[in-house]
């Protein structure tokens, strides 16, 4: 035994010592860096993205070798209150309302933190926590969402941090669900399994779900599961995975159009059904006649009110306001035209792409997403991840490195009220539109 382990060092000598930099530096990332840090923490990503490269490169076919370090690697995490991102505070506040059988998408957290004797435990490190653009709107997470918040807030024990771990075990189990779905679907589409490291061991997937706790990854284990469903042909279970991804997160309804080559008019309407209906029905305990207008309301915010990492967006504002147009104004507008723009694209892909195998339907959803964000007033990191995921089954590199240069936006948590730097969003599209072209080129000469 203890000669088969000095030969083991000696044959795995390199990675081992990659996968032991890649920990030492998680925790670094996790305990000892702050968010204002910037040069630190992109010299950190930097160091574990290139980790992650040399691990894939040298320990591909050893899956063990690499599940083992990606599961370290998120484990490293386990008791950290999220620095990057406020948004956890939010969500444990909607899930101590569920837990209670109040319904999040009719009460504001500014009017409730006015209560007397108010039921929600932490209350007011919560409500300072979430920041006043969150703690004065409705939620805008979808019900099974909602689920998993009541769950964190029944299981925790009435401690944030306790509330922080069960909703970072939940993420850590869909990344599992994810890499286990995510294998077999690979050797069901004639394709290398171990391409899904390059979601499972990617350092953005990693700090901004397990580390920050944002539920893209459980999102992605449905859809991931759907589509196994569907090359197992098994399109009624995938309809309903695929109405439980929905409702975690909106993102997989732009998905809906683009099936409909896949399975043929009869099926794909009996599917849209199913996986529809799913979303009602997970929807229906939060039903009331004012739901409706306060989550449409809250959602459009997205659209015409914030902006953070915009890519084409901030090109056309600056000709705009060169002609003297307001700022405030044009969000709006441009805002107003965003989802129609998304909707003619998917519409497009679904009447003018060949869809009719799995590779190509990933492959559109892959290109949609990217005009989504692309054309997007807000891109937050960790909406690249589900681009991430896309990319592991095929070979289009440019989502991987935007997984890499989108951490130049972090530059904005070192500044005074958030202010974004425009050269370093200028380099990092620039970067990222670089290397989308020359993939275009790789596989248009490939083809």
């Amino acid at each position: 035994m203890s000669r088969r382990f000095t030969t083991y060092l000696q044959l795995h000598k390199l990675p081992l010592l990659f996968a032991l930099f890649s920990l030492i530096f998680y925790y670094s990332l996790a305990y000892q860096v702050e968010r204002t840090d910037f040069i630190k923490l992109i010299t950190l990503f930097a160091a574990l993205f290139f980790f992650c490269w040399k691990l894939i490169q040298f320990e591909k076919w050893n899956y063990r070798f690499l599940l083992v370090t990606g599961i370290l690697a998120r484990l490293v995490f386990i008791a950290l209150e999220p620095h990057l991102s406020q948004d956890f505070y939010r969500f444990i506040w909607d899930g101590e309302l569920v837990s209670h059988f109040i319904n999040p998408y009719l009460e504001i957290p500014n009017s409730l933190i006015e209560q007397k004797n108010l039921f929600i435990a932490n209350a007011q490190e919560l409500y300072q926590g979430m920041g006043g653009l969150s703690a004065r709107h409705y939620s805008s997470y979808p019900p099974l969402n909602q689920l998993f918040f009541a769950l964190a807030a029944l299981f925790g024990g009435k401690s944030i941090m306790g509330s922080i771990m069960v909703m970072r075990l939940t993420i850590i189990l869909a990344d599992l669900g994810i890499f286990y779905f995510g294998r077999k679907l690979l050797k069901n589409l004639n394709r290398s399994p171990h391409l899904i490291f390059w979601y499972f061991l990617n350092p953005l997937v990693i700090a901004e779900l397990t580390g920050n706790l944002h539920f893209e990854g459980v999102m992605l284990f449905f859809l991931v599961w759907s589509l196994y469903l569907l090359s197992q042909n098994k399109w009624q279970l995938a309809g309903i995975a695929l109405g439980c991804s929905i409702s975690v997160k909106l993102v997989p309804l732009l998905f809906l159009p683009l099936f409909l080559k896949y399975l043929g008019i009869k099926k794909s309407i009996l599917f849209y059904g199913i996986a529809i209906i799913t979303t009602l029905v997970l929807f229906i305990p939060f039903y009331s006649p004012e739901f409706i207008s306060n989550y449409s309301q809250t959602v459009g915010l997205w659209f015409s009110n914030f902006e953070f990492n915009a890519g084409f967006y901030n090109i056309i504002k600056h000709i705009a306001i060169y002609f003297d147009e307001k700022p405030w104004e044009f969000i709006k507008s441009y805002g107003k035209i965003t989802p129609y723009a998304t909707i003619l694209c998917a519409l497009l892909f679904a009447f003018f792409r060949d869809n009719k195998n799995l590779l190509s339907l990933m492959g559109s959803m892959m290109w949609l997403l990217t005009i989504y964000y692309m054309i997007s007033t807000t891109v937050h990191p960790w909406y690249i991840i589900t681009l991430v995921l896309l990319a592991s089954f095929n070979s289009y590199k440019y989502p991987i490195i935007w997984s890499g240069v989108i951490v130049l936006s972090y530059f904005a948590y070192s500044q005074v009220n958030d202010k974004e730097n425009l050269w370093l969003l200028a380099l990092e599209y620039t970067i990222v539109l670089g290397i989308l072209v020359y993939d275009v080129i790789a596989h248009t000469n490939k083809k």
